[in-house]
């Protein structure tokens, strides 16, 4: 039954391994001009910007292309880090107007923020096509415990929409709607760990989604389809249908160089955090199935070198000079 259930559980994490390809990486320029938070995206300096690729389906290129395209600009100075999203959409509709709604009962746009990439303390922002937002912090993931912390704002935000068409009528066709966001450093730097503004060639753990529902039209509204799921839309996809998992989220590189002259350097801890974080899920469905830690890499099937202990509150591995525990938690090797 053992060798069974270990058999099964490396097809799958090999399958998941399979179908995604690294995280993406984007550079992020110092603004070279002001930036009027209205939605537009016609400021000069958001010309010097690169659009990412366009987003995929949450679990990645084996899963169908999205029907409309999404894609999203950075850019940085002194006091803010600044996002603008371009989202095409020949119906946009929304119905949420208070603050801290559950967003994504709407389409809506939403970012993910982890400073530091140690998986915990970490930033997220939903908005719908009426400006509303979603601002909530996670001390961890829901997986591991955590509880989004809803009292949580963000001091000083700036957001803005533009609706290219007309917002909840069915009458005509919309091109769609675009999202500028202004993220105060200050507020950002609460639990970063690591200075805010960044310096030159920082990193930091970052990804975006965008929700999408079918929809009829009910008396001439706009209605949510019954009986049908969201679609959920990434830029760096995520292997399963869950954004909480910031080990798979993308970076963003700050860069003071003239716009266009930097490349984005991969992360040289990539394959360390890659078999920590095998080590960490293979442990979860071992315990699941046995009902105790495992002690060894071979009881997990896996022959990679790392090394793995039981502790009192359940497991470290560590390699490559990083160590992850049973929360998920990534720390420097001491």
């Amino acid at each position: 039954m053992r060798a069974l259930l270990i058999w099964w559980l490396m097809g799958a994490l090999a399958a998941v391994t399979a179908c995604l390809a690294a995280p993406k990486g984007y550079v992020c320029y110092r603004a070279q001009a002001p930036i009027g938070v209205d939605g537009r995206l016609d400021d000069r300096a958001w010309q010097d910007a690169p659009w990412t690729d366009p987003f995929l389906d949450i679990e990645g290129e084996a899963k169908p292309r999205p029907r409309f395209r999404t894609r999203v600009k950075m850019l940085w100075d002194s006091k803010y880090f600044y996002i603008a999203a371009e989202l095409e959409e020949p119906h946009v509709w929304a119905t949420l107007t208070r603050h801290d709604s559950v967003i994504f009962h709407d389409n809506d746009f939403e970012v993910f923020i982890d400073p530091n990439g140690d998986n915990h303390e970490y930033y997220e922002l939903e908005i719908n096509a009426l400006n509303t937002t979603w601002d909530l912090f996670l001390p961890r993931p829901y997986k591991d415990g955590g509880q989004a912390r809803n009292d949580w704002e963000i001091p000083g935000m700036k957001t803005a929409v533009r609706i290219d068409g007309t917002l909840n009528n069915p009458a005509g066709t919309d091109r769609g709607w675009t999202v500028e966001i202004a993220l105060p450093w200050k507020a950002l730097a609460a639990c970063a760990h690591r200075p805010a503004p960044p310096a030159d060639g920082d990193q930091w753990r970052i990804n975006f989604s965008r929700v999408e529902w079918l929809h009829d039209l009910v008396d001439g509204r706009y209605r949510k389809r019954p009986g049908t799921r969201e679609d959920n839309w990434v830029w760096s996809p995520q292997g399963a249908i869950n954004m909480h998992m910031p080990e798979r989220w993308g970076y963003v590189q700050f860069s003071t160089a003239r716009p266009g002259t930097a490349s984005f350097r991969p992360d040289p801890t990539a394959p360390a955090r890659e078999l920590l974080h095998r080590i960490y899920y293979a442990q979860k469905e071992y315990r699941k199935k046995y009902g105790r830690w495992a002690a060894t890499l071979q009881e997990l099937g896996l022959d990679d070198a790392a090394e793995l202990r039981i502790t009192p509150d359940g497991f470290e591995a560590a390699t490559g000079g990083l160590r992850i525990r049973q929360d998920a938690l990534l720390s420097s090797d001491p």
